[in-house]
């Protein structure tokens, strides 16, 4: 048996590392000043990373946090997928305790964007002026710059969330996800990212044990955002929405999507989709119709809508005019066919005109001409012209 020894316990003295360090420091000031800096930026760094690692949604969460009120702006004429947005976005805010009043331009048309908000019960505010903003702080959803009211291109946004294409950022925070095919699953993410828990339709966000939650009319909103901006999950979408959608899903309520899906179909809307199916221009596997001046615009995409089911189309344009204006609708299921960039080409040198949209669907218009086309050069379009101009531009000849 070897020999026991007993064990050594070294205890460092406090007083002596201070001498020890201090004599350092005497010594070597710049080395000292040095390793001080390096231990400064790595415990910056550090932070840094771990605050940027965060879920976008919790940095959403925060920035909305930060103000007492804020504005959620939807674009003009808002659909489905902008008021699901919107209502989330809301949900979250009243959450941490954020005064929101949701805000729009233009007209809520479209009998099922009518659907959506009476059966979800939104509460929102037309605005055609900058001061008639509620707040300061102005978060955009499902487009990133503001437009269709007056003083509209002074305003900076607080926030910015949308899944189109464009150069419009946000003061505090931007997330634009060109990829996604609807606002609606950026959103939803946001509510995952923070751990929210999907309240099913049978009971109240009150009896689930969750520091967030998630209601079920939010729920049913977003998932039908997000089927209406992809046409059922089966164009422009991509892995995000369909996650988007699973995750929602136990919090949807069947009968108030079912009511939103299914409403009543005016007649003049039936008309409209009758005159753009009669006086119908297909060439190869493109297809134009030009329905003339109506009254009621939602026709135009409804009848795109109809127009694009055709066999053997895979892009169409519906053509209509009210009061002087002129609006194109399109749809593309065709690979070769970007909607929205077609119709930006095919008006690209016509004054006061605007177009853009996704590479399924785009819009455009033409205001105050009277229901004829100009352009920069002095040249006086006829509506014909303007539908070669179309077919030309789905060929990719302009």
């Amino acid at each position: 048996m070897p020999p026991r020894t007993d064990a050594v316990v070294f205890v460092p003295d406090a007083g002596s590392a201070l001498d020890e360090a201090e004599s350092f420091v005497r010594m070597y000031p710049e080395l000292a000043a040095a390793v001080v800096l390096a231990a400064v930026a790595l415990v910056g760094g550090t932070y840094a990373l771990l605050r940027f690692k965060r879920p976008t949604g919790t940095r959403f969460l925060e920035t909305i946090e930060s103000r007492d009120e804020v504005a959620v702006l939807m674009h003009p004429n808002p659909d489905p997928d902008a008021m699901a947005a919107a209502i989330g976005v809301a949900c979250l805010a009243r959450q941490v305790d954020t005064a929101v009043t949701l805000q729009y331009t233009g007209q809520i048309r479209h009998q099922e964007n009518r659907a959506f908000r009476t059966v979800l019960d939104i509460e929102m505010a037309d605005i055609d002026h900058v001061s008639e903003l509620a707040a300061e702080a102005v978060v955009l959803v499902d487009h990133n710059e503001p437009r269709g009211f007056a003083g509209a291109e002074g305003i900076l946004p607080f926030a910015v969330v949308d899944h189109h294409p464009g150069d419009g950022t946000g003061e505090a925070f931007t997330d634009v996800r060109t990829d996604y095919g609807a606002c609606s699953s950026i959103i939803a993410e946001y509510f995952r990212d923070v751990g929210a828990t999907p309240v099913p339709p049978d009971m109240h966000a009150s009896e689930v044990a969750a520091e967030y939650t998630l209601p079920s009319d939010v729920s049913t909103g977003l998932l039908y955002g997000i089927l209406t901006d992809t046409n059922r999950l089966t164009a422009g979408c991509s892995a995000p929405d369909f996650s988007a959608a699973a995750y929602l899903y136990p919090g949807v309520d069947e009968d108030l999507l079912n009511r939103i899906a299914n409403p009543e179909v005016s007649k003049e809307v039936l008309e409209a989709k009758a005159r753009a199916i009669a006086g119908k221009q297909v060439r190869g596997p493109f297809l134009v119709s030009d329905i003339g001046a109506l009254s009621n615009l939602d026709a135009i995409p409804q009848a795109a809508d109809e127009l694009i089911k055709m066999e053997g189309v895979t892009a169409t344009v519906v053509v209509g005019e009210k009061s002087g204006n002129i609006y194109l609708s399109g749809r593309s299921r065709d690979d070769r066919v970007h909607m929205g960039r077609t119709l930006e080409a095919a008006l690209a040198d016509v004054p006061g005109s605007s177009a853009g949209g996704h590479a399924r669907m785009g819009g455009a218009q033409i205001t105050q001409n009277d229901g004829v086309v100009d352009t920069d050069g002095g040249l006086r379009v006829e509506r014909e012209a303007l539908v070669e101009r179309l077919f030309d531009s789905m060929s990719g000849e302009t």
